[in-house]
């Protein structure tokens, strides 16, 4: 591969300069990835920058450091912590791999480990039961029923278009186009398929799904409100987010059988190992119960 490439007297080749500013080198970074993650991983880098206030040529392993112990002293959530750190060794990791960087300085910060709180973020059946049933709106029923039904994302289903529901017998099928920019055809049950498709009307295939009041796609933020008051109406005081939904319908299918690399296809996992995660966060059996006790 390097056959064409210039040669040093020691006879090394010379790598072309990837990136000349710091600027150039956060877009090749961003390059790709998911609008969402782009944001995310934007702002996150930025709070960085904005930290250290130096060009990244600059920092030391004492810079991140102090930028970790920053972050422990915040009041922060665990996860928010983790994350914001994992950016910031992926954002060095990046650089010295291109050969901005001489060193990855970032190399030597561990993630801290986070408390699994899956178990804590999923709904009881009742509890769905109670949302669905107390909300009243059409469109925001059927977008409730959806999030369960199919298990899917919030910008995935505030993205769906007409063209994206087939017809399938006495349900229908969903196409997203989701996480990791992978698309995925998702079968809905009859009953999820008539409360969303009874929303139509005259709609044509490129119009939005679920309508925002200026007739245009909802915004995740307009989602969230949704199924935030929905939570209120059913008298559950946590903070119940559109990605709970999610958590329900996969551990609800497990619980009822659902074969888990099914649920795992379903939801657009990468790996069985995270639909796995549901079965440790709501066990159905323990050594316990076969204790003299």
């Amino acid at each position: 591969m390097t056959d064409n490439l210039p040669i040093l007297s020691d006879g090394q080749p010379i790598i072309p300069r990837q990136a000349e500013s710091d600027g150039q080198l956060l877009e090749l970074w961003l390059h790709g990835r998911a609008a969402g993650t782009i944001k995310g991983y934007r702002a996150d880098a930025q709070r960085f920058l904005s930290f250290v206030n130096k060009p990244l040529h600059a920092v030391t392993l004492g810079d991140i450091q102090a930028f970790a112990t920053h972050l422990d002293e915040s009041a922060l959530a665990a996860a928010t912590k983790n994350r914001r750190i994992g950016v910031v060794k992926s954002l060095f990791s990046f650089a010295h791999r291109i050969g901005y960087m001489q060193f990855d300085v970032s190399r030597p910060i561990r993630l801290p480990t986070v408390r699994d709180r899956l178990n804590e973020r999923i709904l009881s059946e009742v509890d769905v039961q109670r949302m669905l049933a107390f909300e009243r709106q059409p469109r925001n029923h059927a977008i409730l029923f959806c999030l369960y039904g199919a298990g899917i994302r919030a910008s995935e289903l505030v993205g769906l278009k007409w063209r994206d529901l087939t017809e399938r017998d006495d349900g229908g099928q969903i196409s997203v186009f989701g996480k990791g920019e992978k698309t995925r055809v998702i079968l809905v049950p009859a009953s999820v398929w008539h409360a969303i498709v009874s929303l139509k009307n005259a709609a044509g295939d490129d119009a939005p799904v679920f309508r925002s009041r200026k007739g245009g796609h909802l915004h995740i933020s307009q989602l969230w409100r949704i199924v935030r008051a929905a939570a209120i109406r059913a008298g559950i005081e946590k903070a119940v987010s559109t990605h709970w939904w999610r958590h329900a319908h996969a551990s609800h299918a497990l619980d009822h059988g659902a074969p888990i690399h099914l649920v795992q296809a379903t939801l657009g996992h990468s790996s069985v190992a995270t639909t796995g995660k549901y079965l440790h966060a709501r066990p159905s059996e323990s050594s316990g119960k076969y204790l003299p006790i």
